[in-house]
């Protein structure tokens, strides 16, 4: 009896996203974060390359609870924007954490194409316990904004 193979996220460095962003007219980036990090911290800019990110938080804030309609509320997110199920979706958090969570919860809802921010919006703790200025998408100087 052969063993199921089960679809793994692939991880992809923050400078591959950006390029596959602008060279893929039906590429979506979906930032997961809470509101308040989307806010207070910052939001992938995709206007230089004629998109905008979506936003779906994957944990609520202030409860850290995870977002149970998540997957039916993405859905619908991407049903309004045209992308299907088979689109390139790049899922992006703080770290890397989250959005590799949520990329796996929609390839299990069907959609097959789900890759995973290697890093995130701020990437991990430097030295300092600082987080922006070592990796991630604003240490790679990509565009941002302050929300």
């Amino acid at each position: 009896m052969a063993l199921e193979q089960v679809p793994v996220v692939e991880n992809v460095p923050v400078r591959a996203v950006w390029q596959r962003l602008a060279d893929n007219t039906q590429a979506v980036l979906i930032d997961v974060r809470t509101r308040a990090e989307w806010s207070y911290v910052g939001l992938p800019d995709l206007t230089p390359i004629g998109k905008t990110v979506l936003t779906v938080e994957w944990l609520g804030f202030p409860d850290n609870k995870l977002n149970a309609g998540f997957v039916d509320q993405l859905s619908a997110v991407l049903s309004k924007t045209g992308a299907g199920k088979d689109s390139e979706l790049y899922f992006i958090c703080r770290s890397g954490a989250r959005s590799l969570s949520a990329a796996q919860a929609m390839l299990n809802a069907g959609y097959s194409r789900c890759f995973n921010v290697a890093e995130g919006f701020e990437g991990p703790l430097d030295a300092a316990r600082h987080r922006g200025g070592h990796s991630g998408w604003k240490a790679e100087g990509l565009p941002w904004v302050q929300g």
